[in-house]
């Protein structure tokens, strides 16, 4: 089984679900997680969608950080069937004196945080320290860390990979075109040249059974297209051993999203 753990569709931004459902039958890909993308929290669009699917598509929710009531609203997100809340390292919550209640109550209500950030936040001795404070919570690291195009030294990377030390954490793996820069001539075999090492540095810190593939679209159309983002990781040297690539592409998902 393939799971895109990182997606999005919507009615405002980026492209409905049946562009999403296009590339993933094309591609071979059997499920999918709905991110909730920035800045939108209704999310009555991803549920609607996703209901009409059976159980191919998990949801995201984002909860808007000036409701007065995040803990509630969060609670009826879960009730709704939401399998994930979206947080940010250092995000904030108006209505809230200590911003680890979220992250501490999604796990008591067996909700998934995926969190996004860069390297810097994901690194931060405060990020730690919630991970720490929840080890109820299951807490998915988004984008690599949030690493991106990135050149030496891999300081800021190397700190958020230390994250890895927290059993209650996983990763998720981008195409490499969100951590390599694009060829200046596109030859007709897809092949990026002169890729960072951060395939490689992840799996020492998480293991194959702690990582996922995210494939970001549809933004990631833009850098290399669906397919690739996804042949980009099956076929990285990384994953070449025993069953890791299993785990990277739909193992790991499955356990931690519930497939």
């Amino acid at each position: 089984m393939i799971i895109d753990t990182h997606c999005h569709a919507g009615q405002n931004w980026f492209l409905p679900i049946e562009s999403l459902e296009f590339e993933m039958n094309r591609a071979g890909v059997d499920a999918a997680v709905l991110i909730q993308h920035g800045g939108t929290y209704n999310n009555d669009y991803l549920f609607a969608e996703a209901a009409k699917r059976g159980a191919r598509f998990k949801v995201v929710v984002l909860v808007d950080p000036t409701d007065p009531d995040p803990l509630g609203t969060l609670e009826q997100l879960a009730e709704q069937g939401a399998a994930g809340v979206r947080i940010a390292p250092d995000g904030t919550f108006s209505a809230l004196t200590d911003v680890t209640d979220i992250w501490r109550r999604a796990g008591k209500l067996g909700l998934v945080v995926s969190s996004i950030g860069d390297a810097e936040r994901f690194s931060s001795d405060n990020f730690k320290k919630i991970i720490d404070d929840c080890p109820e919570t299951q807490i998915v690291i988004e984008h690599l860390a949030g690493i991106g195009i990135t050149d030496p030294p891999y300081t800021a990377y190397e700190s958020a990979l230390e994250c890895a030390k927290r059993p209650n954490t996983t990763i998720k793996v981008p195409g490499l075109g969100e951590i390599t820069r694009r060829p200046p001539i596109l030859l007709p075999d897809f092949r990026f040249d002169n890729i960072p090492p951060f395939f490689e540095m992840a799996y020492d810190a998480f293991g194959a059974n702690r990582m996922m593939w995210g494939s970001d679209y549809p933004p990631s159309a833009g850098r290399e297209g669906y397919t690739n983002t996804l042949e980009g990781v099956r076929k990285h040297t990384a994953f070449a051993n025993g069953d890791d690539i299993d785990w990277v592409l739909g193992r790991t998902a499955a356990r931690v999203w519930g497939f």
